[in-house]
């Protein structure tokens, strides 16, 4: 167990929005911070150029498409700590908008990072979750975008408050599959794998946060989902109008509410800010 037993853990955190969610945490939240990434030689240059700040981070590998890799965090995490104080789900990918990418391929692969890489990490992850942990998945406002693409009687399913894990699995399937035959458009999808991807993290959270309460609730852990905003990075280019550092604001704002707080939870929020989903 580590002398300073709480810990806050950001995937995908060497660059972008992970890396400045980290900076953040590491001067704002009172235990160890954890930066985790895919390539272990970016992930320790990330938390050497944090140490030039004077901050401390450690560092953990962590490809979230790689069960194994999330299951050797997770023994660490336990080893070390005993659980997990914060949860933040950054890791993701998009394909730029001009990729010659077969579009059913990029269906493909953006759900399996964005979606089933997340729904693997909060898997094995969320078990470890201590009493007032908090957890936060980064979404996109582009998800509130493609929802309203979507036909009438997929919308219906996902913003369904019973919906569960498994069916929301299915849809995800679905749709990839549906993008190889040819045929999501007809079938009521948008054209977007990122919007579906993104979608599908914001229902997951919202049926995370509902399980949590059923069968946690007196632990009080705050689970959401939130949009960084359209934010300067790799993904999302030079043109987009925040920093990182803005970027960051709602996800840490999310990852430290304070003990006492009731909510947000199971949530969608942009500008720390509560949505309609």
């Amino acid at each position: 167990m580590s002398s300073c037993s709480r810990v806050a853990l950001v995937t995908g955190a060497n660059k972008g929005i992970g890396f400045a969610i980290t900076r953040d945490l590491c001067r704002q939240f009172s235990g160890d911070v954890v930066l985790t990434a895919r390539d272990a030689a970016r992930g320790r240059a990330a938390v050497q150029q944090l140490q030039a700040e004077g901050l401390s981070p450690r560092f953990h590998q962590l490809d979230i498409d790689d069960l194994q890799s999330i299951r050797a965090l997770r023994d660490f995490l336990r080893k070390e700590y005993g659980g997990l104080d914060v949860l933040v789900n950054n890791a993701g990918i998009a394909f730029k908008v001009n990729d010659p990418t077969p579009f059913h391929v990029q269906a493909e692969v953006t759900l399996k990072t964005n979606f089933f890489g997340t729904q693997d990490v909060c898997t094995e992850l969320l078990p470890l979750m201590k009493p007032q942990g908090r957890v936060v998945n980064v979404s996109s406002s582009v998800s509130l975008r493609a929802l309203k693409s979507c036909s009438p009687g997929l919308q219906q399913k996902f913003r369904s408050d019973t919906i569960s894990e498994q069916e929301l699995v299915g849809l995800m399937n679905k749709f990839v599959e549906d993008t190889k035959n040819g045929v999501h458009e007809k079938e009521g999808w948008p054209n977007t794998a990122y919007g579906v991807s993104k979608i599908g993290v914001t229902v997951l959270s919202r049926i995370h946060a509902r399980n949590l309460s059923e069968h946690r609730g007196g632990d009080k852990i705050l689970l959401n989902a939130c949009c960084p905003g359209w934010v300067r990075t790799d993904m999302a280019g030079p043109k987009a109008t925040k920093s990182p550092e803005e970027g960051a604001e709602t996800p840490v704002y999310l990852a430290l509410l304070p003990s006492e707080a009731e909510g947000p939870h199971g949530q969608f929020v942009l500008e720390k800010k509560v949505q309609q989903w």
